[in-house]
């Protein structure tokens, strides 16, 4: 199967990308992956979540207070240059790119980071050794150069599961090889994140941490000292990271020669954490399904990134969503920000969609769940 077929959320939300039209609806989910069905990837998430969803309660109050520790890096997935499941795929057609319209926009209200997806066999075909395709990596760097001339952080995610054309990665040194190479590219500008791998699946948690270890570390080697997100497998849920992933165990002796990383998690606030409903399970969700997560981090002396995040335009999301942020921007937390899935510009009508000027999240979800918790303050 292609690859993006491979995760929950992209079910849910990839999918609904439609090449080609600026106008895309989400009804027809398969237009870019025939295979991806909801109820196979509710099936697929589920199977590895049963203990999803944390009991343990909060009690923390709606909105930030004065008191709060404000996040460093908050703003919004710029997403669709992964989408399609052709290779190498044409621009326009099967893919496109951030507009500078979008980031100007929300970079206006106050945002400070945008995550880039890219598939990497666009950015690499025919092997991960393979020489960059000059104009997909030229439109990459037009992309972080847009974000980052603007001030903000642009954190470049290869949105691949840890697989390539399909196949799981066997070799560690190939993918911090490739890592290494990337950085080459962009370590003379500190405003570039690397999100060293977007939520491998289906692979053991020591394995997975065993290539972020070496990616990181050939990162540096590089002389890079960017910034660094670290993901865990199981799509690196933060509802099922100290449970049933494996992660908490795997990570837990994770290094960088830098000191300058953020282990990322994702969660979305529905009944299987897929991201793949509008309705969410409580109004305290949020707060509860990072619990276990947040207590895992502090005790490692770790900071935690929510590299993803999502839920629907009512009442009780919003409230789940503020729940989240307010629990993170404790005083103690060991959280430094959040992104929202998703902006970028053929997401249509999909009940997530925050591209300005009228994706449906931006009537309520910005003002309401996001913009309360600005300002932010940076890395």
């Amino acid at each position: 199967d292609t690859l993006p077929v491979l995760s929950p959320d992209s079910t849910s939300k990839d999918s609904q990308c439609l090449p080609g039209s600026s106008t895309a609806t989400t009804t027809t989910k398969s237009s870019t992956t025939t295979t991806k069905s909801s109820t196979t990837t509710t099936t697929t998430k589920s199977s590895t979540s049963t203990t999803k969803s944390s009991t343990t309660t909060t009690s923390t109050s709606a909105t930030p207070s004065a008191t709060t520790k404000k996040f460093k890096l908050f703003g919004v997935n710029e997403s669709c240059a992964e989408f399609g499941t052709a290779i190498p795929g044409v621009l326009g057609t099967d893919y496109t790119w951030p507009a500078p319209s979008s980031i100007d926009y929300f970079v206006g209200k106050g945002f400070n980071t945008f995550r880039v997806p890219f598939m990497v066999e666009r950015l690499t075909p025919g092997s991960l050794a393979g020489s960059y395709d000059s104009a997909y990596m030229a439109s990459l760097k037009s992309t972080v150069s847009y974000i980052t001339g603007k001030g903000a952080y642009a954190v470049i995610d290869p949105h691949n599961y840890l697989r390539y054309n399909g196949a799981i990665l066997t070799d560690a040194t190939a993918f911090a090889t490739w890592w290494k190479n990337l950085a080459n590219q962009f370590k003379d500008n500190s405003h570039v994140i690397f999100d060293l791998q977007n939520e491998p699946w289906g692979i053991d948690a020591a394995v997975v941490a065993s290539f972020m270890q070496a990616a990181i570390n050939a990162i540096r080697s590089a002389g890079a000292t960017n910034f660094v997100l670290v993901e865990g497998t199981s799509w690196s849920g933060a509802w099922s990271w100290t449970t049933s992933s494996g992660n908490a165990a795997a990570f837990t002796g994770f290094t960088d020669p830098a000191n300058n990383f953020a282990i990322e998690m994702h969660q979305y606030l529905d009944s299987d954490s897929s991201g793949s409903s509008a309705t969410c399970v409580s109004s305290t969700v949020g707060a509860e399904r990072i619990a276990a997560a947040t207590a895992w981090l502090k005790s490692n002396g770790f900071k935690g990134f929510l590299g993803e995040i999502g839920g629907g335009s009512n009442d009780v999301c919003i409230a789940a969503i503020k729940s989240a942020f307010t629990a993170m921007q404790a005083s103690d937390s060991p959280w430094i920000g959040a992104l929202w899935w998703a902006a970028g510009p053929w997401w249509g009508d999909y009940f997530q969609s925050m591209e300005p000027p009228s994706g449906p999240a931006i009537a309520r979800i910005l003002p309401e769940a996001f913009q309360p918790y600005l300002p932010v303050t940076g890395l």
